[in-house]
């Protein structure tokens, strides 16, 4: 896992290498002043020799210059190294969510989606900024300062084989046990993410039904939740200090009792008792470094294995079959289509649909609520793929044209109509980015949105906000077909995309769409009747099965579902 993490620095593991290069020169300068001081106590002060200790003591201030100069090269290009990491981690995860299919995102809540975007890559790049000196140091400085405390007194440092087993085992069975703990609170976040996201998605509804002391109570549940899980983490993690600073004094308290001893005896001098103090020191502090780098190194891997769970999605919708075609005139058949979401689904949400639209057609689908409707143009431009059956535009299966192309010939305006931040031209272009002044404005005008544009305090330069917050319902659905046909697409399926438009402006816009657009083949799902009375042909859907085809009026004559919404509507429309 660490490999395959690290294998996104990319461009900027230059600066991890740098990094690694002066935390290894920092550590040497530091082994070899406990040397220098060692030798100052021991030849210039016991000889008296007043210009050796000057000389010494010196070279001892430059190798701590040294050392200073390269511990702050170290903290700098750790932290470049990191956040590069960061930064690539959160692109290349970015870009593989770009290519999930519906399917793919299914298999994730979306507030952990955000998560592993961000709280998941921010561990990685802490622990990268702040873990690679102790990472690197901790081992360097434990080896050499374990050899130059051998050097100096083999006795002695026969201390260290009874210290480090002990650490080991403690710094093991913390490790072993907070690891889990760093799932439950990442998981927990999630949870979290997903009430603030599910409450300000949906704050007027909140704020319409009274309910902001009820979602109060459900955000104070998974934040006493994640509080919790953080708790229990963060107190076993804390173990890890406590156990570090009972060994490290613990081997202070023994080397000092040894050493004292061998001084009185004659075998070993207050110089050399000093170097091997400091050496310990290092020793230790390394110990503490290695152990900390654990704790990190545990959370990042905890994070590490959610971001590997999204860059391993297979993505169930591919090019394989991909031939290098387009789309040219827009005849759809359904050749005996089934579908369901999840292959172990027990029912079909479609079954056994067979359809055919004609090139340039305009054909409605109608049907009662949970029918199937929108699943059905769904699979037009492959935002799932059928189960069973086959898909053929202008007699090619879907499957044979490359997905950008076949997505960039169908125009979908959606249930749920999305605008994004930025001014009103910018979110028209989405449709095309190079656009012309004349042809948004086109496109408006079928759309009959050039109808309150010009009342806008800056017209085609106001900002939408964010969702589209700065216009009506209505008028949001209109600018969404606008910018469907600005793509001017050679299939345009309209998803119950007028329901907020009264009734005579949905008029003038089918009008328009006739007029103006009549090689375009046009797709309409209504739950009016008055919205497709005029389509070429009629397609009646319930529970997913197709229950009649024809025009408005042989269903009227003919089909008892038809007749049924239209009684009701007209009965309605009496009242």
């Amino acid at each position: 896992m660490i490999k395959r993490l690290f294998s996104y620095f990319h461009q900027y593991k230059k600066y991890a290498i740098l990094a690694v290069i002066c935390v290894l020169a920092e550590s040497f300068f530091e082994i070899v002043i406990p040397l220098i001081m060692a030798d100052i106590v021991d030849v210039g002060v016991a000889n008296g020799d007043r210009a050796y200790i000057f000389r010494q003591g010196g070279l001892m201030l430059g190798c701590a210059l040294g050392a200073l100069v390269l511990g702050i090269g170290s903290a700098r290009f750790s932290a470049l190294a990191g956040q590069g990491l960061g930064a690539e981690l959160r692109k290349e995860e970015y870009r593989k969510l770009q290519s999930f299919s519906f399917s793919n995102i299914d298999h994730f809540r979306v507030s952990s989606l955000v998560t592993r975007l961000t709280s998941d890559v921010t561990n990685i790049q802490n622990s990268i900024s702040t873990g690679m000196r102790p990472a690197c140091r901790g081992p360097f400085m434990l080896v050499i300062a374990t050899a130059m405390a051998f050097s100096i007194n083999g006795e002695l440092a026969v201390v260290f084989l009874i210290a480090l087993p002990v650490l080991g085992t403690m710094l093991f069975l913390i490790v072993s046990h907070v690891r889990p703990l760093y799932q439950k609170m990442q998981t927990a976040i999630d949870l979290v993410n997903r009430i603030i996201q599910e409450n300000l998605t949906a704050i007027r509804v909140v704020k319409a039904y009274v309910r902001g002391e009820y979602e109060e109570q459900k955000f104070e549940k998974v934040n006493t939740n994640l509080k919790t899980q953080s708790e229990k983490a963060f107190r076993l993690a804390a173990l890890n200090m406590p156990a570090m600073q009972l060994v490290m004094y613990g081997t202070i308290l023994s080397l000092l009792w040894f050493g004292g001893r061998k001084i009185q005896l004659g075998g070993m001098e207050v110089g050399a008792l000093t170097g091997f103090l400091s050496y310990v020191l290092q020793i230790l502090n390394s110990l503490m470094m290695i152990s900390n780098v654990f704790m990190m190194l545990t959370r990042s891997l905890t994070s590490g294995a959610r971001i590997l769970e999204v860059m391993d999605e297979k993505i169930d919708l591919t090019d394989d079959e991909a031939q290098d075609i387009e789309v040219k005139r827009g005849e759809i058949v359904f050749d005996h289509v089934w579908f369901k979401y999840k292959k172990e689904a027990e029912e079909y949400v479609l079954s056994d649909i067979s359809l055919t639209i004609g090139a340039g057609q305009t054909v409605g689908i109608i049907g009662q609520t949970g029918s199937a409707k929108s699943t059905l143009v769904q699979l037009i431009p492959r935002l799932y793929d059928v189960t069973e059956g086959e898909i053929r535009i202008d007699g090619v299966p879907v499957k044979h044209y490359p997905m950008e192309r076949l997505r960039d010939s169908i125009a979908m305006v959606l249930q749920k109509n999305t605008l994004f931040s930025g001014t009103l031209r910018d979110n028209l272009r989405w449709g095309k980015e190079d656009a012309t002044d004349e042809e948004i404005e086109e496109a408006c005008r079928i759309a009959c949105a050039d109808e309150f544009i010009d009342r806008l305090e800056n017209g085609y330069d106001t900002e939408m906000g964010q969702g589209g917050v700065n216009v009506s319902g209505g008028q949001k659905q209109r600018l969404c077909i606008a910018r469907a046909v600005l793509k001017e697409p050679k299939v345009l399926i309209l998803d119950d995309s007028t329901s907020a438009v009264d009734t005579a402006t949905e008029a003038k816009i089918r009008g328009m769409l006739r007029e103006k657009l009549p090689d375009m083949t046009k797709i309409i799902i209504a739950q009016r009747i008055s919205s497709v009375r005029d389509a070429d042909q009629i397609v009646i859907l319930d529970d997913g099965r197709i229950k009649g085809i024809g025009t408005h009026a042989e269903l009227l004559q003919s089909n008892s579902i038809y007749q049924e919404i239209y009684e009701s509507q007209k009965e309605g429309a009496d009242l």
